[in-house]
């Protein structure tokens, strides 16, 4: 009794969207001998290919594509002359540059990052009506980020005394009579009932 083929026992695919059988085929090209027949091979694989992901050859993109898929499926093994340039191991392998995170301290997590700049870049200002535009906006998205983040501990007064210590009272005389903007509130379905 023979034994039977699962694909558990197989070698893993290497691009699943065009199955085992063009795997197999690429590993065929790989052991041909004849370097005109293994052209003749791989430009078949790709019209395969092509076929398979139902593209059109004619397109310079999908044949990039196609090249390149074609490249990585044999390990960057197959020795014949790519009709375009394809993509190297090494750019495939690459890693990007790990992004560098701001190590400064949030002082009130509640109001975040960007409000504590926009409050020291309201403090370098000049004074005018500018500035205090700006100032009453950002006291308005202040009132509301306390409010998001704790609707108990929101008050306008707060707000009013944390400019105040942000910016050194440089800013504060700008929210003199200043009117908050009401809060917006976002409705939720949590008390309806189910049907």
């Amino acid at each position: 009794m023979s034994e039977i083929d699962y694909n558990t026992g197989r070698q893993a695919m290497v691009m699943t969207e065009y199955g085992r059988v063009v795997q197999d085929m690429v590993k065929y090209c790989i052991g041909i001998k004849n370097r005109e027949e293994r052209q003749q091979c791989a430009q078949a694989i790709v019209a395969v290919m092509a076929n398979v992901s139902q593209e059109k050859l004619a397109n310079v993109d999908v044949q990039q594509k196609l090249w390149n898929h074609l490249a990585v499926i044999s390990d960057f093994q197959l020795d014949i002359d790519y009709p375009v340039e394809i993509i190297k191991k090494e750019d495939i392998e690459a890693h990007p540059t790990p992004m560098t995170l701001p190590q400064s301290k949030i002082h009130a997590r509640f109001y975040g990052r960007i409000l504590e700049q926009a409050l020291d870049t309201l403090s370098q200002m000049p004074e005018g009506e500018e500035r205090d535009a700006l100032t009453c906006k950002v006291a308005n998205q202040m009132k509301q980020s306390l409010f998001t983040w704790n609707p108990d501990a929101m008050s306008e007064d707060k707000v009013v005394r944390d400019i105040q210590e942000y910016s050194n009272d440089s800013v504060a005389g700008a929210l003199d009579g200043h009117q908050f903007a009401p809060l917006q509130t976002v409705s939720t379905n949590i008390n309806r009932k189910k049907k």
